[in-house]
């Protein structure tokens, strides 16, 4: 269904009261049922068993009550749908809101999208409800958005739209690339749950694993074992990036490789002990941001060698 920019929304945009800063702790109810609009509409009414819909809606709810280690969301439930979407009406843990959101949009990118013949009353196409939930992420100021068949969290709509999505956007169409896109994908989920060591880890790795497939899809010689600067040395010697680039690429590998905190043990006086230094926030942001450009960056250098050629 179409997004209609209502007479109060306009009023709210000329008062100056849109939120501009994204936060991530709160989904209001008007939000929570908007989510539910688009689902029902996308998937359709839960008729029970026999029905296309309320297969999902059990896939739905069996994985979350499997998961949480319950065996029902709420009491008497008159449907599969009601157990869920009741529960996520009411949840007050803002991230299994969030796995209900997820769950049930990678039911509509994968499922639906492929059986769309057996949903019969469906109003609303799988590519127009993922774009009204991110919509509707960005009216109600809720920093996340649905890429790429998950949840990411969205600190800056520009950086988001001019990074993050397209490297997504070219990762996952290459096969070749699958490895990188998993691993990016990854540092997201940590830097969604705030492990923000794991997310620079896996920064790192989608880094790598992205060199590594354009030597194995160039057939040039590389290590399964090989650094971040040494398959960058051999990205600039094959021509791949221009030679100017090469102390930009260098600054990456040096952020993602000593700004990942370790867990060392220390000898002492009295035995061993451990040492534990936190990854703060911004750092996350900006690493899983930067490798977003470079990632980006790599992937286009890629198609125009291919070009050259």
């Amino acid at each position: 269904m179409a997004i209609y920019d209502l007479f109060s929304k306009r009023q709210k945009r000329l008062r100056g009261e849109v939120p501009d800063v994204y936060q991530y702790t709160n989904l209001p109810n008007n939000f929570r049922v908007q989510v539910i609009h688009i689902v029902k509409e996308t998937i359709g009414e839960d008729h029970g068993r026999g029905s296309d819909p309320g297969g999902v809606y059990k896939g739905i709810n069996d994985t979350l009550c499997r998961e949480y280690g319950v065996f029902k969301l709420r009491d008497y439930p008159k449907s599969n749908f009601e157990a869920v979407y009741d529960f996520f009406l009411n949840e007050k843990d803002i991230e299994r809101c969030l796995d209900v959101i997820e769950l049930s949009f990678k039911a509509i990118d994968v499922y639906v999208r492929e059986y769309h013949w057996r949903f019969h009353g469906q109003q609303q196409k799988c590519d127009a409800a993922i774009e009204e939930l991110n919509v509707r992420f960005k009216e109600a100021g809720i920093g996340y958005q649905f890429e790429s068949g998950e949840l990411v969290r969205v600190d800056s709509q520009f950086i988001h739209s001019d990074a993050v999505k397209p490297t997504l956007q070219i990762l996952g169409r290459s096969q070749e690339f699958a490895g990188a896109n998993d691993e990016f994908l990854s540092a997201h989920e940590h830097y969604r749950h705030q492990r923000f060591k794991e997310c620079l880890n896996d920064c790192l790795k989608s880094f790598e694993s992205l060199m590594k497939a354009i030597h194995k899809k160039r057939s040039w010689e590389y290590g399964s074992t090989d650094t971040a600067k040494k398959l960058i040395s051999s990205c600039l010697s094959n021509g791949l990036i221009p030679d100017y680039m090469q102390n930009q690429f260098s600054s990456l590998r040096i952020l993602l490789e000593s700004g990942v905190p370790t867990i060392r043990n220390k000898e002492g006086g009295h035995g061993q002990g451990d040492e534990v230094t936190n990854v703060p926030e911004h750092l996350a942001s900006y690493t899983l941001h930067l490798t977003a450009s470079n990632l980006l960056f790599l992937a286009k250098c890629d198609e125009n060698f291919t070009k050259k050629k």
